[in-house]
């Protein structure tokens, strides 16, 4: 089969709820993270064979597809296409996985996989929220299949995190503990310049993430929980809303020698799998086992991993499952401190692993995340 290489790898920096991205445009911030590629590689532009987005609720000025709205925002061809992927908080991740089949199965040779996410403007679950006026509800609550199949269990992201958190013994003191390092280790990184290369400063408005900031475990003991019936899970405790945008080049072996570009990584494998629908945030768990089955390996063989804080809960249990070192996951912070951008998450995560491993001169990079739906993704990567 034919090998799928990244080429590049690049973000914007995340901008806080309300903050200084909130307003910039839907196509406009997901054009800044294209241009960038597009501008830094010696790849014609019309050459460029697709554009894949990740975006979730794509509703207002995150419709219309806006992996192609972004393109062509970015003054870039009108013959180059593009699509927009769903699958949730993964749906980057996804949009890589997609550009590296297509460059596995010979059809393609050079395609931007990216993401964005203006939550500022169009907050998470936006989408459902938009029906009710019209009279829909959300995709649960009247499918006869799926409430012969699940009654009333709740689809709910903060019972799923509280549920997790119950059933692998996290304390909320443990969750605050973990929220805390992710703060420090992002700012840490930030400090000591390590995203200074993967990030890519809007002009005039924000030039690194402005997410994270100074832990305190004294307030963060004061905050009431999101609901009365999760009490473990606050906002501490819990991803930040953001906007952002990222994007990798991904091309073949063939592009490689056309335009004279040098490989960083090579996708070693990528998968997706389904687990219960209610626990929610679980999958990566399962996921992680059938990755590493499929591609031969053991975690002792992963140098570096980034797993998606969605909730503290989320990767503590990953963590104690697996019994890989908190150590090497999430070694810069995460969704906690750096900002969770849904659709942009999975190439944001990417970006961040690729830089890392080459900043240790590490070998072999694990993403995964939670994704609505019970689902999650697993690419592992080889530096090159």
């Amino acid at each position: 089969m034919a090998e799928a290489y990244i080429v590049d790898a690049l973000r914007s920096p995340t901008g806080k709820r309300n903050g200084a991205l909130a307003e910039v445009h839907g196509a406009d911030l997901g054009a800044h993270a294209i241009r960038a590629i597009v501008e830094r590689n010696p790849i014609p532009a019309e050459d460029y064979d697709d554009v894949i987005f990740g975006c979730v609720d794509t509703i207002g000025a995150l419709a219309g597809n806006i992996a192609r709205t972004s393109w062509l925002a970015a003054g870039l061809p009108f013959g180059v296409p593009g699509t927009t992927v769903d699958r949730q908080c993964g749906s980057s991740q996804q949009a890589v996985h997609f550009a590296a089949q297509a460059v596995m199965s010979g059809t393609q040779d050079v395609i931007l996989a990216g993401g964005v996410q203006t939550m500022s403007r169009i907050p998470i679950s936006s989408a459902m929220l938009a029906g009710r006026p019209l009279g829909y509800s959300t995709p649960f609550a009247e499918s006869k299949g799926w409430r012969e199949r699940f009654g009333d269990a709740p689809v709910n992201q903060f019972y799923a995190a509280q549920r997790i958190a119950d059933h692998w013994n996290i304390s909320r003191e443990d969750m605050e503990v973990f929220a805390q390092e992710s703060h420090l280790r992002a700012l840490r990184a930030m400090k000591e310049g390590y995203f200074d290369r993967e990030v890519v400063a809007f002009p005039g408005l924000l030039a690194m993430d402005e997410t994270a900031r100074q832990p305190s475990l004294e307030k963060m003991a004061t905050l009431l929980p999101v609901d009365p019936e999760f009490p473990k899970i606050t906002a501490a405790v819990s991803s930040s809303t953001c906007d952002a945008s990222g994007a990798v080049l991904v091309v073949s072996e063939a592009a490689l020698k056309r335009y004279g570009l040098t490989p960083r990584a090579r996708i070693h494998h990528l998968s997706v799998l389904g687990d219960d629908p209610i626990w929610h945030l679980t999958a990566p768990i399962a996921a992680t086992r059938h990755a590493l089955k499929r591609a031969g390996m053991k975690l002792e063989d992963i140098d570096l991993v980034e797993i998606n804080e969605a909730f503290a809960s989320v990767v503590m249990a990953w963590l104690k499952e697996t019994g890989y070192p908190h150590e090497k996951t999430n070694v810069n912070g995460g969704a906690i401190a750096l900002g969770h951008p849904l659709g942009a998450s999975g190439v944001k995560l990417m970006t961040t692993l690729l830089h890392e491993l080459e900043r240790r001169d590490g070998k072999y990079g694990l993403q995964t995340m939670c994704e609505g739906g019970g689902l999650a993704n697993v690419t592992i990567i080889e530096r090159l």
